[in-house]
């Protein structure tokens, strides 16, 4: 009897164990602040489409890493010419879109004919300008000609703005997205929600989540309600003033880390008396980068002297280049024939980081005797006034484009820095393939934009996420814009 009672016990046990085994939940719901205004990342430029479609519905012939790596994609190698004018690449076997049609060579040359054709409305269609041919040598064959060697290529083929898409469903592809990823699109309830489910015959390692839905919460007091009821399971940048609600909660845990968002205090290097370098000499020294840190970020900023994200292998610390020094700021004014300071205008978009930080600026910077009037302003009006017209003395602003070090050598860009030596390495650094060279141009370029104080360099945006402590496998930075589902799994 007691043999009997101990194997019913044991068997029951068993059983137990099989149900709760049976049990770990394989969905995900994902909080995001903004909704996708359509979900096709090729035709838009909003980051809010690459959030819920980068590697997930879609996928590109490379592919970015959690570390900005370059990593294999639809494409499984490459050869590269030795004058690197040309890229021919093999592409993996037995790929199927969503709708069950195949992936070949000619999917590729579809996608980067109608990337490049004169009616794009790509968003970044001047990356892949020295594209000057497609070639499709076999189905699992294809080969790209550049018109000059284009050290990024790689990295750009691995942007949202290059995945590949099929003729068959492209025109659709903004309301009923259809790619090659681990994941196909299931419905999107708008204002709500956007579905997604596991590709069941996705190419690749198929993912520990079956479905994952993208919930839009642009409030925070709603977002903070939503983690603590369980109504969502975590979130990838959620309001760092919010954070110590989570902090400590052993049911959830708190992910910091960095993104590409270079927060600048952006100065009109083409207007005086900004066009004179000890007046912006004057403005770093009279910058307290820990303070505004402090009171614009909570402390999840990363300070930055320069113009590149410090979690990138080529970056330079160039912090110290103009330490906080308020005297020093006062004498360079003096020199610059400013004894008693002069007065500016501040405009702010309407993001927190931004008017936090103004308000901040502006206080410090009146203690050297630049008196800011600050102006708010809506994101179309910036987008006119600042971006378009150049109509500004100085505006704060977080550049989020991966490698965008080449906007200095745009003097018509809207902060209008003209330097000729900038444009030439920055010339040679994008025909530069060679590693050790151009992380070397790269250095030259960030430190004569620090030198000559373009801007006010302030802090790298932190991504800060909660989430569920069950869940692993998440991103801590943004190197790229999307939340990458392929690795999230559920622990015990």
């Amino acid at each position: 009897m007691r043999t009997t009672k101990s194997l019913a016990l044991a068997m029951a046990g068993l059983l137990l164990a099989t149900t709760m085994a049976a049990a770990q939940p394989t969905e995900i719901r994902i909080g995001v602040a903004l909704e996708p205004p359509a979900l096709d990342p090729t035709a838009g430029a909003a980051e809010a489409i690459d959030v819920v479609v980068y590697q997930n519905i879609f996928e590109g012939l490379t592919r970015i890493d959690q570390n900005g790596a370059v990593q294999p994609g639809l494409a499984e190698s490459w050869t590269i010419s030795e004058d690197g004018l040309s890229y021919r690449f093999s592409l993996h076997d037995g790929v199927t879109f969503h709708d069950g049609t195949s992936f070949d060579a000619e999917d590729v040359k579809f996608t980067f004919d109608r990337l490049l054709a004169e009616d794009s409305v790509n968003a970044q269609k001047a990356l892949y300008a020295p594209i000057t041919a497609v070639t499709v040598i076999d189905p699992l064959t294809v080969e790209f000609t550049l018109s000059r060697p284009d050290g990024l290529f790689l990295f750009n083929l691995g942007r949202g703005d290059a995945v590949i898409v099929a003729p068959e469903s492209a025109d659709n592809n903004a309301s009923e997205p259809i790619g090659t990823g681990p994941f196909a699109f299931l419905q999107w309830d708008r204002g709500s929600r956007v579905i997604l489910e596991q590709y069941g015959p996705y190419w690749g390692d198929k993912p520990s989540l079956t479905k994952a839905s993208y919930v839009f919460i642009s409030d925070t007091a709603t977002m903070t309600n939503a983690l603590l009821a369980g109504d969502i399971d975590g979130t990838n940048n959620f309001a760092p003033e919010a954070l110590a609600i989570f902090e400590g909660n052993p049911q959830f845990k708190v992910l910091v880390g960095s993104t590409e968002g270079e927060t600048i205090l952006a100065t009109n290097n083409r207007k005086a008396p900004f066009d004179n370098l000890k007046v912006r000499q004057a403005i770093a020294h009279g910058l307290d980068r820990a303070e505004i840190i402090e009171g614009a970020t909570y402390g999840y900023g990363v300070p930055i002297g320069t113009h590149f994200a410090p979690h990138h292998p080529y970056y330079l610390d160039l912090t110290n280049t103009y330490p906080y020094d308020p005297a020093a700021a006062k004498a360079l004014l003096a020199e610059a024939g400013f004894p008693d300071g002069f007065s500016a205008t501040l405009k702010l978009p309407p993001v927190a980081y931004a008017r936090l930080s103004g308000q901040i600026i502006a206080s410090q910077l009146a203690q050297v005797g630049i008196k800011l009037e600050l102006i708010n302003v809506e994101w179309a009006q910036w987008l006119e006034d600042v971006l378009t017209n150049k109509d500004f003395d100085l505006t704060i602003v977080s550049h989020v484009e991966p490698f965008d070090i080449g906007i200095y050598a745009n003097p018509d860009y809207y902060f209008g820095y003209n330097n000729s030596e900038v444009q030439a390495l920055n010339e040679t650094l994008n025909a530069t393939t060679d590693e050790a060279q151009r992380k070397a141009l790269a250095g030259e370029i960030q430190t004569i934009i620090a030198r000559d104080a373009v801007n006010g360099y302030l802090f790298e945006l932190a991504q800060t996420g909660v989430w569920n402590a069950k869940l692993d496998g998440m991103w801590p930075n943004a190197p790229v814009e999307g939340v990458v589902l392929r690795d999230i799994h559920w622990t015990e």
